[in-house]
């Protein structure tokens, strides 16, 4: 624990300048002599760290220090290395910061990792958006993108890119949007391209829009037989699946009833059965209607019937 307080404590640092003794005992939860003693151990260790007194003085540390294996545990240097290991994939290259890292820390971080943020087949397309995006995010870049909606609208957008978030087995870019003046979240997948623009823009926090989001979504239950189990588990947290005595699954989720959802429910064919809602059910016969009407009499208008469409928020 007191390890890695002092590294915490050593970081602190590094990123204000200078803090008090009571300044950091509050930050860390720990009495003002824990704190000296935290400073002492930190010197002993070889860390360049002392204290000023008078009106503007405070805990500093010299303005040449570099951040050092000693603070580091053995921990620590592990997940460092890993974290390094597993963003290289998007460059497709050696990064000489890892080895570099290695030996600094006298330690190698076994390849037991491997993060790959593309889909089967497109590996090159994908990586390279990555770190576009990536790369956006960090310099503060307006950024140019066209977009596919869950709706089936493709659109240019000039938006401001705040983060990159990994939810559900999917890629999101958290961004405000400049045409709506508002923020959105876009699925990564349905980015169809990417420019950096030229224009920055002063970085802020994200709100949390999970609430409202939320709202949105509706109670689903489905019934899946045994033979689907493959998918099942793959598509929906262990939580939210009940198996019944004759291997069958019954489903309960909160889900958006949009465009996706039917041709989701669809894909599944005949092995999946809506229990509720009832108008749910309604909708996938009319759908599955009309796909046999058009597959039967292919020269007839394509029917299209009015699915209900989720509020904007682009996921």
């Amino acid at each position: 624990m007191q390890e890695s307080r002092l590294f915490k404590i050593v970081y602190y640092l590094l990123d204000r300048g200078q803090a008090t003794a009571p300044e950091l005992a509050e930050k860390f939860e720990v009495s003002v002599r824990t704190i000296y003693r935290d400073i002492d151990a930190l010197s002993e260790a070889g860390v360049p760290i002392y204290a000023e007194t008078g009106r503007n003085g405070g805990i500093r540390l010299i303005s040449s220090f570099v951040l050092d294996k000693v603070v580091l545990s053995e921990q620590e240097k592990q997940e460092i290395l890993t974290a390094l290991q597993s963003i290289n994939v998007t460059k497709n290259s050696n990064s000489q910061t890892l080895q570099k890292l290695s030996a600094i820390f006298q330690t190698h971080s076994e390849n037991w990792l491997e993060v790959d943020f593309s889909r089967w087949g497109e590996k090159e397309f994908d990586n390279e958006k990555f770190e576009q995006l990536k790369s956006a995010v960090i310099s503060c870049n307006n950024i140019k993108i066209q977009y596919a909606s869950s709706y089936g609208a493709i659109s240019e957008r000039i938006v401001q890119p705040y983060k990159l978030a990994y939810k559900a087995n999917a890629w999101y870019l958290k961004a405000f949007c400049t045409q709506k003046q508002d923020w959105r979240i876009f699925k990564l997948n349905r980015i169809l391209d990417v420019e950096i623009l030229k224009e920055s823009f002063p970085r802020q926090t994200f709100p949390k829009l999970t609430e409202h989001l939320e709202c949105e979504y509706q109670q689903i239950i489905l019934h899946f037989p045994k033979e689907v189990a493959y998918r099942v588990f793959d598509e929906f947290d262990k939580t939210q699946i009940t198996q019944q005595e004759n291997g069958n699954f019954i489903v309960s989720a909160k889900m958006a009833v949009d465009a996706w959802l039917i041709g989701y429910l669809l894909s599944f064919g005949t092995q999946v059965d809506v229990l509720s809602p009832a108008y749910l059910k309604n909708i996938l016969a009319e759908q599955a209607r009309s796909i046999y009407e058009k597959i039967k009499n292919p020269t007839a208008s394509n029917k299209t019937s009015n699915l209900p469409c989720p509020k904007e928020k682009e996921i």
